[in-house]
């Protein structure tokens, strides 16, 4: 059974000397892909927390903040069947007591890609991620690599303010037709969806010519921009090459990288991306993981 819990000092309490302490943050409406994170984490940790907080900071200006799906009985029932301990759900004023002064940013690593278009997401993401670390003091934290822009920073942030925390990136889970999981799927409707895989279809195209020996980024980052601008519901954003750490653009895939892909779909903003490992045989692609079979309609 999972616990429900509304503090961060409740939430400490729990967690004191109960051994290795894994998060796994969330802006809730969870579905599969936030349940591989919470099993991953039961695999690794001795107690589980999951937050669900939809954070304003990182919603900019005409986002959809306001329509952003909630529902925290669904989701404590999806974060319990998972295998997860708690379910943080801090109040905005257990959040933000007072309106913040205090604002963490990385601007080398949030200029490109959706920083371009939603200036101040990211420094909302990395501000609510720092008060997680702080207040929560979990020992591993886990984020999917769906947002690898947002995984680049939360690493980043750990190492340059010495949180005691290891971040660990899990592989994407797509449905089973390959659109990347997002709470955001819900807004699309028959027409829009089978637009929407105008992104994967692309990214999967990409790695296979990749397999095949194409590692020049302009190459790639056509083929990836082509899949979408072919789906004439879909308005793409960009397709690029960057350094899975930096996010520096790449010329070539010869390091750690992944090549985001984002697009709208109607009134919906959606993003993905395949990521290239370099391991001692070489650079393998993660395509992320698909399930066999579709997903049933939230309910």
């Amino acid at each position: 059974m999972v616990e429900i819990v509304e503090t961060f000092a409740d939430v400490r309490a729990r967690h004191s000397d109960v051994g290795t302490v894994g998060l796994v943050p969330t802006l809730g409406f969870l579905h599969e892909g936030h349940s591989s994170l919470i099993r991953t984490a039961r695999s690794a940790c001795d107690i589980v927390t999951v937050s669900v907080f939809v954070n304003p900071l990182q919603f900019g200006e005409g986002e959809d903040f306001d329509r952003y799906p909630r529902d925290i009985d669904r989701d404590s029932h999806i974060a319990a069947a998972a295998g997860a301990d708690i379910v943080f759900t801090p109040s905005l004023s257990e959040m933000f007591p007072e309106p913040p002064v205090t604002t963490v940013t990385l601007e080398a690593l949030t200029d490109a890609l959706s920083g371009r278009s939603r200036p101040t997401h990211f420094a909302g993401v990395a501000t609510v991620v720092t008060k997680l670390f702080a207040g929560l003091q979990p020992d591993m934290a886990f984020f999917g690599r769906k947002d690898a822009q947002q995984l680049a920073v939360v690493t980043r942030l750990a190492a340059d303010l010495s949180f005691p925390v290891e971040v660990v990136g899990c592989p994407i889970v797509r449905e089973f037709d390959g659109l990347a999981l997002s709470s955001r799927n819900i807004y699309l409707n028959d027409l829009e969806r089978r637009a929407a895989l105008g992104l994967s279809r692309g990214l999967m195209a990409v790695a296979d010519a990749f397999e095949s020996g194409t590692v020049d980024a302009e190459s790639l980052e056509g083929i990836a921009y082509g899949a979408m601008a072919a789906e004439h519901l879909l308005e793409p954003e960009y397709a690029e090459l960057h350094d899975a750490y930096s996010v520096v653009n790449l010329n070539t895939v010869d390091r750690d990288s992944f090549l985001a892909v984002a697009g709208r779909v109607g009134e919906t903003r959606l993003i993905d991306n395949i990521r290239f490992d370099l391991t001692d045989h070489g650079i393998v692609v993660d395509r992320g993981v698909r399930l066999p079979r579709p997903v049933p309609e939230p309910t």
